[in-house]
C-alpha cells in the first residue's frame, strides 16, 4: 500500500488529508498545533506524528499545505524536517501557495537528497477542499508529476502539469491576479446597483447570464449584498499571495497595475478590521 504523510491540517489541508484517508491510503499527519493533528486522527484514523520527520519516515509521498515561505522551510529542512526523514526516491508535493523562489530552493535541496519535488498549489477554497473539487496546478519533472498525479486526483477536479519546478506557483499567481481584479469589479457593480436604487438580486439575475457572469457573482453576490464575509479565503492570505505576485512581476518585467491597486484596497479592508474576512469583502470599503 502507498504510504503518505500530510503536513498542515488547516482549513485546506485537513479536508485534503481526509480525502486521502477515505480513499484507503496509509497516512501519517503532522500539524504544528499537536491538538489539531490529534483531533484529525481521532476523526479519520491514521497516525499522528510529533515532527515532520517522523511523519515522513517511510512515506512514498509527503504532501504539505502550510502558510507561507517560512512555514514551508520549517517543515522541510533541519533535523526534524520532512526531508531528513524521507527515503531516496520519495516525492514531496507542496500544496502551499508560496514564492517560486522558495520552491526552487527547496526543490534543489530535495534533488541533492535524491528526492522528487512537485509544487502543486491549489484553487477552489475551503469548499473545494471539503468537496474534493480543487484545481491543482503543478510544476516538476514529468516523471515526478506522473507518479504524484493519482494521489492528487483524490481531491482534485482538475490537475495539470504546467512545466518544470516553479511553474505551478507561477500559474497560481495568474489565478490570484485574475481573482483580484474580478472581485473589485464585482464589488463596484453591486455597490453601484444598490446606490442607484436597483434590486441587486434582479440585476445579478440578468447580467449573470451574459458576459459579466462569473463564479464569484453566482456564489458571492448575496453574501456581499448582506455584508457577510465569513465564506472563504481570508484577506490576510490574499495579501500574502498578491505580494508574491507583485514581486514575481518585478522579476520578469511584467506590469500589474490593477493587481497593485486592489492589493491596496485589501489593505484598507485590513485597517477596517477585516483581515480574516473573505476576499469578497472588498465591497465593504465602498460604503
Amino acid at each position: 500500500m502507498t504510504k503518505l504523510a500530510f503536513l498542515g491540517l488547516g482549513v485546506m489541508g485537513g479536508p485534503m488529508a481526509g480525502h486521502l484517508k477515505a480513499a484507503g491510503y496509509d497516512i501519517a499527519v503532522f500539524n504544528r498545533t499537536l491538538a489539531k493533528a490529534e483531533a484529525w486522527a481521532d476523526r479519520h484514523g491514521g497516525t499522528c506524528a510529533q515532527t515532520p520527520r517522523e511523519a515522513a519516515e517511510g512515506a512514498d509521498f509527503v504532501l504539505a499545505c502550510v502558510g507561507n515561505d517560512d512555514d514551508l522551510r520549517q517543515v522541510c529542512l533541519g533535523p526534524d524536517g520532512a526531508f531528513a526523514g524521507m527515503r531516496p526516491g520519495a516525492i514531496f508535493v507542496d500544496h502551499t501557495t508560496v514564492s517560486a523562489a522558495v520552491t526552487r530552493e527547496l526543490a534543489q535541496a530535495a534533488q541533492q537528497l535524491g528526492l522528487g519535488y512537485v509544487d502543486a498549489p491549489v484553487s477552489g477554497g475551503q469548499a473545494g477542499a471539503e468537496n474534493g473539487q480543487l484545481s491543482v496546478m503543478c510544476g516538476g519533472s514529468a516523471s515526478d508529476y506522473d507518479a504524484a498525479a493519482p494521489v492528487i486526483a483524490t481531491y482534485a477536479r482538475i490537475c495539470r502539469r504546467m512545466g518544470e519546478v516553479g511553474a505551478g506557483q507561477i500559474t497560481k499567481m495568474c489565478n490570484q491576479i485574475a481573482i483580484a481584479g474580478l472581485v473589485q469589479a464585482l464589488s463596484e457593480s453591486l455597490a453601484f446597483a444598490k446606490k442607484s436604487g436597483l434590486e441587486v438580486e434582479k440585476v445579478v439575475e440578468v447580467i449573470s447570464q451574459g458576459a459579466a457572469g462569473s463564479w464569484q457573482m453566482a456564489n458571492r453576490h448575496k453574501t456581499m449584498d448582506q455584508g457577510q464575509f465569513e465564506h472563504g479565503f481570508a484577506v490576510d492570505w490574499m495579501r500574502k499571495d498578491l505580494a508574491i505576485c507583485l514581486a514575481a512581476a518585478d522579476e520578469v518585467g511584467a506590469s500589474l497595475p490593477v493587481t497593485a491597486l486592489v492589493d491596496q484596497f485589501y489593505k484598507d479592508v485590513q485597517r477596517m478590521g477585516g483581515g480574516r474576512w473573505d476576499t469578497s469583502s472588498l465591497i465593504a470599503r465602498l460604503g
